[in-house]
């Protein structure tokens, strides 16, 4: 980067070399050393390659800005920022040779661009309102911009277009052109709308005597306004500086502690280590001639040996004019000449070696290749930055639903029906999606469980709850899942009811209302099982129907909500009739207490007739453990090696634990009386000398011509019992409680399919479709009706908008800059 350091000599003779990088964090410095200067010499850099590609690429950046790029892409750009009184105004004017407003208090208050060429003939200047922010500082979905007054050919008169364009941005709902002739006396009066904006005044100077250069003047930062002011100025430098591609151009007077300007605490903030942050240091002729320690330390700071303030590429030292010379309008050229001549011959100044870094011309050449070096090396990113911008605002409008295109009443009907032909397929297993049918098979195998746990607790003992709960003819399992609703019931327990339910029978005969009573104690325990899953197919039908109503009718807001309502009393009036439906089928299992499927009920009464004998022929294999077991509190599996007791309920055929090893074993085994929890079963299956007499005995009956016998078999050989009618009503009650709960848990579900599911399926097309042409009836215009059910969401439509400009202006950008790859 010597380059920079070298006058317009060294410009027009030799072409600088640029190399390869990615933003201005990686630039070469443009501080060192530098040889003692040259002559000034007129040579028409004009014609030079090298200033016809910068005046190339100073054009793209300005095209690119005026599409709206610099919201999408991070765009190299230079920006000014300072205090009041900094002398940020004066410097703006030195570098652009135009006059900006200068009155008390903040005479800038909107961004300005400045965009400067050097290749016209003669000064013209012309001013652009560049429109991106609505009046609440919110982006515009396309930014616009509005040619501002004629063009400008007398320099003379730039300072009050300049005003009038201000007072166009600050007033943004008077129409521009209600300025064009207003004085700046009337400027001064007029009371605006908003104090600061984020729209930018664009302004492009012609100027053979200029250097190709584009940057931002932004408001100067103050202290002395209301908060909101003070701080949507400093948000507002603070958004333009923290780009990475941005050079930070801080205005920094001599006349104060550098410690004090707000400017250089910002640039620290969005440029730590300095890299991209270039301090010009102002007013060099306010500080006296006894400022001995004051001017040693600017000059340390100038010469880049201040550890306490060093920047990548340095400090630059401007005389600007003050308020007399300003007053005698003096030329570009005559300005220069007097700061040059002041540097030249005031010490310290006078003694820096690095003469470029005092005065203007050697600034502005610098930030000028700077910025032209930035731009060249960051231009392969910022194709790279604009194809994934367009790849993603592809794909997001790709994603949003097409705009309508069939007949409204068409695309309505079409919904409605495709919505009732899905959830019949959910609703008969058909579709793609099983959660309905998947779901509700588990919330029926739980309601299967629940209803098995309500089996009579019958322990045919005189102390029951000293024995182990038996749940099954075989002996081999117990209950994971019991209501808390049964009770432990012995012998006498039975007794009781049977002689509580006695009225004029004859002797031997057991009432019936004794068996109606137990069977009544475990058929009520029905009730709440059936509710709660009913309540979960409920929860599942919700969620289901809201899901399907959000993939058909989601699209069109005003159409979801409309049948959404109307599908939502459907699935109520259905929940009610199945609600109904239930309670009928356990009023069905009330009265009377009734079965056809004797033949089943026969073969479970004898078998618990037997079982309950055999167990009371030998207590001491049934017995709860001598020691105390807390009881269970939530589900347990069943012993190593034993079936699942909640896929196993009958009786007749399946035995669901375990068998103990020997008689006795039972004494051993962990358990509890009742509860929830595995207890220690007996079995009939025993080794030793037990199991080789009763083998003896089925094969001597065998041998007697009774074959065909099992060990349950021989409980029919023992003496007659005297609690032989309670243990018939046990016998009775278990086995219709069985014969009972496989038609319940097959009916309930059952009802509540074709009751809840299936009915509202069945209904579903039909209501919606009247409810929709009565209600589109009794409107004045059915296809108005159509028409608004279908209207797009506002959201959708806004972003379909949004994202299609952004597409458009993201195509333009590309465009632009693609056609200068391929023209250079």
């Amino acid at each position: 980067m010597d380059l920079l350091r070298n006058r317009r000599k060294q410009a027009a003779s030799t072409e600088p070399s640029i190399e390869p990088s990615l933003d201005v964090t990686s630039l070469p410095s443009i501080s060192g050393s530098m040889s003692p200067p040259e002559p000034w010499e007129e040579v028409d850099i004009s014609s030079t390659d090298y200033a016809r590609r910068r005046r190339e690429l100073m054009e793209m950046m300005a095209d690119l800005r005026s599409m709206g790029a610099d919201a999408l892409i991070a765009l190299p750009s230079v920006v000014v920022i300072g205090g009041q009184s900094a002398g940020k105004s004066s410097l703006v004017e030195a570098v652009s040779g135009i006059n900006v407003p200068r009155d008390s208090g903040t005479c800038t208050r909107c961004p300005m661009e400045c965009n400067m060429s050097s290749h016209a003939k003669s000064w013209s200047c012309t001013i652009t309102l560049r429109i991106g922010f609505d009046s609440n500082g919110l982006d515009l979905q396309k930014p616009t911009n509005v040619r501002f007054g004629p063009t400008i050919t007398d320099r003379s008169e730039f300072e009050v277009w300049l005003r009038r364009a201000q007072a166009a941005i600050l007033n943004p709902n008077v129409a521009s052109s209600t300025f064009h002739a207003k004085t700046v006396e009337e400027l001064k009066n007029i009371k605006n709308t908003l104090k600061f904006s984020r729209n930018v005044v664009c302004v492009s100077i012609e100027d053979p005597d200029a250097t190709d250069l584009s940057f931002y003047d932004l408001p100067g930062l103050i202290q002395n306004e209301e908060p909101e002011a003070v701080a949507l100025v400093k948000n507002l430098a603070e958004h333009y500086i923290e780009k990475k591609n941005t050079i930070i151009l801080t205005t920094i007077p001599m006349s104060d502690d550098m410690e004090n300007q707000q400017s250089m605490s910002l640039a620290r903030a969005a440029d730590p280590n300095g890299k991209r942050t270039i301090g010009v240091l102002t007013k060099p002729d306010t500080l006296g001639t006894g400022a001995i320690n004051q001017r040693r330390k600017w000059v340390e700071i100038i010469e880049g040996r201040s550890e306490e303030h060093t920047l990548t590429h340095g400090f630059y030292c401007v005389r600007l004019p003050d308020d007399s010379e300003r007053a005698q309008r003096l030329s570009r050229a005559e300005s220069q000449r007097r700061a040059a001549e002041y540097f030249d011959t005031t010490s310290p100044w006078k003694d820096v070696i690095e003469r470029h870094r005092f005065g203007i011309p050697g600034f502005v050449s610098d930030i000028s290749q700077l910025l032209i070096q930035l731009i060249e090396e960051t231009l392969p990113c910022l194709r790279e930055d604009v194809d994934t911008l367009l790849a993603k605002c592809t794909k997001d409008f790709d994603e949003l639903p097409p705009p309508l295109e069939n007949d409204p009443q068409i695309e309505v009907l079409g919904r409605v029906n495709t919505f009732c032909d899905d959830f019949k397929s959910f609703v008969n297993g058909s579709h793609e999606d099983k959660s309905l049918a998947q779901r509700n098979r588990a919330l029926y195998a739980i309601f299967k469980r629940d209803i098995r746990g309500t089996a009579p607790d019958f322990r045919p003992f005189n102390d029951p709850e000293h024995y182990v709960p038996l749940d099954d003819t075989e002996g081999n399992m117990t209950l994971t899942e019991r209501d808390p609703g049964v009770k432990v019931m012995g012998i006498y327990d039975i007794r009781r009811v049977i002689q509580e339910a006695i009225g004029w029978e004859l002797p031997n005969n057991v009432p019936y209302q004794a068996k109606a009573t137990l069977i009544t104690q475990f058929t009520k325990l029905w009730v709440v099982p059936s509710e709660r899953c009913l309540t979960g197919v409920n929860n599942v039908l919700d969620q289901v129907v809201d899901t399907l109503i959000s993939t058909h009718f989601g699209r069109f807001k005003v159409l979801e909500e409309y049948f959404g309502n109307l599908i939502r009393i459907q699935v109520d009036i259905c929940k009610a009739r199945a609600k109904d439906a239930v309670k009928t089928a356990l009023d069905l299992e009330t009265i009377p207490h009734y079965t056809q499927n004797t033949h089943y009920l026969q073969i479970l009464r004898e078998k618990w007739l037997a079982h309950y004998k055999t167990v009371r022929s030998r207590p001491f294999m049934y017995r709860a453990p001598v020691y105390e077991i807390k009881e269970a509190r939530g589900p347990i599996t069943s012993r190593p090696g034993s079936p699942n007791p909640s896929t196993s309920d009958d009786e007749c055929n399946k035995p669901m634990c375990d068998p103990s090893p020997h008689p006795m074993s039972a004494r051993k085994a962990n358990g509890a009386s009742r509860g929830r929890g595995l207890k220690p079963c007996p079995s009939n299956t025993y080794t030793g000398e037990l199991e080789t007499s009763e083998a003896k005995a089925l094969r001597a009956l065998a041998e007697a011509g009774y074959a065909g016998l099992r060990v349950s078999d021989l409980a029919r050989l023992l003496p007659p019992d005297s609690f032989e009618e309670e243990l018939v009503v046990m016998a009775d009650v278990r086995a219709y409680f069985h014969v009972a709960y496989k038609r319940t848990i097959d009916h309930i579900p059952f009802t509540i399919e074709h009751s809840l599911h299936h009915a509202l399926a069945k209904q579903l097309s039909q209501s919606l479709l009247t409810s929709l042409l009565t209600d589109a009836a009794s409107g004045p215009n059915f296809s108005e009706r159509m028409k608004e059910l279908v209207s797009e969401d506002a959201s959708i439509a806004q972003r379909r908008l949004m994202l299609s400009t952004r597409k458009e202006r993201l195509l333009n950008i590309r465009r632009r800059l693609m056609t200068f790859s391929n023209g250079t």
